[in-house]
C-alpha cells in the first residue's frame, strides 16, 4: 500500500554520525530495539492505530536513529513519538522534547506545554533523564546546548512556523544545535508542485521543494527522501485544508465518507545533514 523507496546502502552509511556508527551486528539488535519500542505495550491504543499512516519504525530507520543518540524532537504534541523514543534512547542515549513555551503570549501554546508536562510525569517509563525545553520560533529557538544534537526531528510542524514568520529561523536554530554530521529528519504534509506556495501555508500543505530550499538555506546537505509516508489518494486541495482529512475530519459528517477513504495526509519525508567540516 505504502509506496516506499530508499537511497542505496552505502550513501546512507556515509550520511551517518560519525560518532554512533555501528557494525552490522549491533545494527540488527539497534533494529530490533526500535521495532521493541514502537510494539511496547506502553504506547496507547489510539496512537498505536495511527502507525498505519506514520509509519514509525521505517521514519525512524530511514533518519538513522540509533539509540546511543541525542535525539531533539521538536514539538512533540501530545507526545505521540515521545512513547516510541524515550524509552527507545532510555539507556544509552538521550531524548529532549524542544516543546511550546509555557509563558507563550499564545493560549493554546501554554495549555498544550502543561499538558505534555503532566502526560511525562504521569509515564515512568520515560525515565528521568528525558529534558523538556521550549521552541517558539523566531522568538524562542534554543533547543539544546548548540552543537551537542546527534539528531533533531519535526513531525508536520513547518506549516506551523510559516505562520509565525519563523520558518527561517527555526531551520537556523535546528543547524546550531546538531553535531557537525548531525541529522535532521522532516515530515511534512506535502503540497502539489504545480501551485505557488502560500509564504503562510494556511492548508497545512507545504511544497517539498520549498522545504529542501529552507534547509540548504540555513546551511544543510539535502541527503534523501523517502516516499514512506505518502499517500497519493491525497489531492491536498481540501476546503479545510489538511485538516479535513483524518484524523481531524474538520468537516465532520459532511462528506466524512469520502475522507476516510483517502485517509490521512500525503507526506514527504526528507533527510538532511549538517555538514562535517
Amino acid at each position: 500500500m505504502r509506496l516506499t523507496s530508499y537511497l542505496s546502502a552505502a550513501v546512507l552509511m556515509s550520511a551517518a554520525v560519525s560518532s554512533c556508527t555501528t557494525t552490522p551486528e549491533k545494527a540488527m539488535t539497534e533494529n530490533l530495539a526500535l521495532k521493541a519500542a514502537v510494539e511496547s505495550p506502553v504506547r496507547t491504543t489510539v496512537n498505536k492505530q495511527r502507525d498505519n499512516w506514520r509509519n514509525p519504525k521505517e521514519t525512524l530507520e530511514f533518519f538513522g536513529i540509533q539509540p546511543n543518540m541525542t535525539v531533539v524532537e521538536v514539538w512533540p504534541g501530545g507526545g505521540w513519538y515521545t512513547e516510541i523514543l524515550a524509552p527507545y534512547l532510555l539507556k544509552d542515549g538521550k531524548y529532549v522534547a524542544a516543546g511550546f513555551s509555557a509563558t507563550s503570549e499564545r493560549s493554546y501554546f501554554r495549555k498544550a506545554s502543561e499538558r505534555f508536562k503532566k502526560m511525562v510525569a504521569s509515564r515512568s517509563e520515560f525515565g528521568s533523564g528525558m529534558k523538556i525545553t521550549e521552541f517558539e520560533p523566531p522568538v524562542k529557538t534554543e533547543i539544546i546546548e548548540a552543537g551537542t544534537a546527534d539528531a533533531i526531528v519535526a513531525f508536520r510542524n513547518i506549516h506551523n512556523w510559516m505562520g509565525n514568520d519563523g520558518a527561517e529561523s527555526a531551520f537556523a536554530s535546528f543547524y546550531k544545535a546538531l553535531k557537525p554530521g548531525g541529522v535532521l529528519g522532516i515530515v511534512q504534509h506535502r503540497a502539489a508542485t504545480n501551485k505557488p506556495q502560500d509564504p503562510k501555508a494556511k492548508s497545512g500543505y507545504v511544497r517539498q521543494d520549498y522545504v529542501i530550499n529552507l534547509a540548504k538555506g540555513a546551511g544543510f546537505t539535502f541527503v534523501a527522501s523517502s516516499e514512506i509516508n505518502a499517500n497519493p489518494k491525497d489531492t491536498a486541495d481540501h476546503e479545510k485544508g489538511v485538516w479535513t482529512l483524518p484524523p481531524r475530519l474538520a468537516l465532520k459528517d459532511k462528506d466524512r465518507a469520502k475522507y476516510v477513504a483517502i485517509g490521512e495526509s500525503d507526506r514527504m519525508t526528507l533527510k538532511f545533514m549538517k555538514p562535517k567540516s
